[in-house]
């Protein structure tokens, strides 16, 4: 089967500034040619051994697959989390002016 040539990256994080400044900065490095921060959210999750409850901010970014691991690279960079959540979803299929605008508008280096 044929890799999918698009992803949509999902991470979460624990302020409004910090997802703001995740989405802008992909953005801005040409990693994702849109970025969008859903929030606040309730997460619940095993930590240090025990279940934790927070509330976060979830960044979703539209990238090529070709620039996902550059992506990557820079969310775990720029990420506050010891062990952030970066899951990347592959796109099966979409609006083809929408995808040739991912190809056009994602740039990495």
């Amino acid at each position: 089967m044929e890799r999918p040539a698009y992803c949509q990256v999902v991470t979460t994080t624990d302020s409004r500034p910090a997802a703001d400044e995740l989405a802008r900065g992909a953005v801005a490095a040409r990693l994702a040619a849109c970025a969008q921060v859903v929030g606040p959210i309730t997460s619940s999750y095993w930590w240090d051994g025990a279940v934790t409850s927070d509330q976060e901010w979830q960044v979703v970014l539209k990238t090529t697959a070709a620039a996902y691991p550059a992506l990557e690279r820079h969310l775990r960079e720029a990420h506050s989390y010891d062990v952030p959540e970066i899951l990347c979803l592959p796109v099966s299929a979409g609006n083809p002016a929408y995808l040739q605008w991912l190809d056009t508008e994602v740039r990495p280096e």
